[in-house]
């Protein structure tokens, strides 16, 4: 594959317009792009040329610190940490609608990678503090990407902190970092030098990892080199979810009726909250209707031979109300011309 280089950039101000909205963020010059790839899973398809106007980027997810100072400033309470209403599921055993979330549970020996369950597991008690369940913790965790947070609690942090969530264009094209085309978010070469670039899964998932970056589940944003833009952790690590109603194609045809691609074609994301709440459902593409979002990036727990995600075109579908313990998000300031409708924060906060 020839060299990557970057596109024109149709006139966006490559410098920032304005003054830096925070100290941690970055700003993304914005330009035409190619969007997509054509070289591994069909959602990605087709590759067309995108543009995204300029915007100041998060240099890297949103952290345990930072989403503790959300919660003790609003006392907010997340998705995970309230049971499903028993309205909503009617049918359901009153013992499945507790508070929890999604853990990655490694089995001890190989297994068929077409039934997640193998893999995942619905812990009750499982939420942003207790990642893995209520004997875990995220002490000494301060500078990971917080985890086990749904899509209202990306939009709630959003906006308490004066910023948003990307779409899927402007999230991939500051994954790029300027390499237009490339595989990766540094080139095309998984480990240039045999050096790691992220946090992903070296092995054969879901019961080897060989752990040759060093983690085997999430580690400190900043780890690994950054792209062209100075973003840090874009592709590997966590998901992060982006404000992109999900379809099954770049072109918006959607035609599998909420398909996911998690179950199509291999991802490592678990069933739905949804799913779990409806039992006996066995796979998210059944849980027909929910809304869904465009989530990007992969996880630490992406690997060649289930799920070669961590790529800028990778992209996956993922219900509001769901949260995982490799699924987190980071924000963006768009400029004041740019900016969209104000968006109303989700209201899930505490009696004071």
């Amino acid at each position: 594959m020839a060299a990557s280089t970057p596109r024109p950039f149709d006139g966006s101000p490559r410098t920032a317009p304005s003054a830096r909205p925070r100290a941690d963020m970055v700003w993304v010059p914005g330009g035409l792009f190619l969007m997509g790839s054509e070289d591994f899973y069909p959602e990605e398809r087709p590759v067309h040329t995108a543009r995204v106007a300029g915007f100041w980027m998060d240099r890297h997810p949103v952290t345990v610190a930072q989403f503790r100072r959300f919660v003790e400033a609003t006392g907010y309470v997340t998705v995970a940490e309230i049971a499903p209403d028993a309205l909503d599921f009617p049918d359901a055993d009153p013992a499945d609608l507790v508070p929890g979330s999604l853990v990655f549970t490694p089995p001890s020996a190989p297994v068929r990678l077409d039934d997640f369950r193998a893999w995942w597991s619905w812990v009750q008690g499982a939420q942003w503090r207790h990642p893995e369940g209520p004997g875990s913790t995220v002490d000494g965790l301060d500078l990971h990407p917080v985890t086990q947070v749904a899509y209202a609690d990306a939009v709630a942090y959003a906006v308490w902190a004066g910023k948003e969530l990307p779409s899927e264009a402007e999230w991939e094209f500051a994954a790029r970092g300027g390499l237009d085309g490339a595989t990766y978010a540094w080139g095309d070469e998984f480990a240039p030098g045999g050096r790691m670039m992220a946090n992903t899964w070296q092995g054969g998932f879901p019961v080897q990892n060989d752990l040759l970056d060093g983690y085997d589940r999430t580690s400190p944003v900043g780890t690994f080199p950054p792209n062209g833009y100075d973003l840090v952790d874009m592709t590997g690590n966590v998901w992060e979810w982006t404000s992109q109603d999900y379809t099954s194609s770049h072109l918006g045809a959607a035609t599998e009726s909420f398909q996911s691609p998690s179950v199509a074609h291999g991802g490592c994301c678990g069933p739905t909250r949804e799913a779990h709440a409806a039992q006996p459902s066995p796979s998210p593409s059944l849980a027909v209707g929910p809304p869904l979002k465009v989530i990007k990036g992969g996880s630490h727990l992406c690997a060649p031979n289930y799920c070669l995600r961590y790529r800028p075109a990778a992209r996956q579908s993922e219900t509001l109300d769901t949260s995982t313990g490799h699924l987190g998000f980071r924000c963006i300031v768009r400029p004041r011309s740019d900016r969209p409708p104000p968006v109303t924060a989700p209201t899930r906060m505490l009696p004071s």
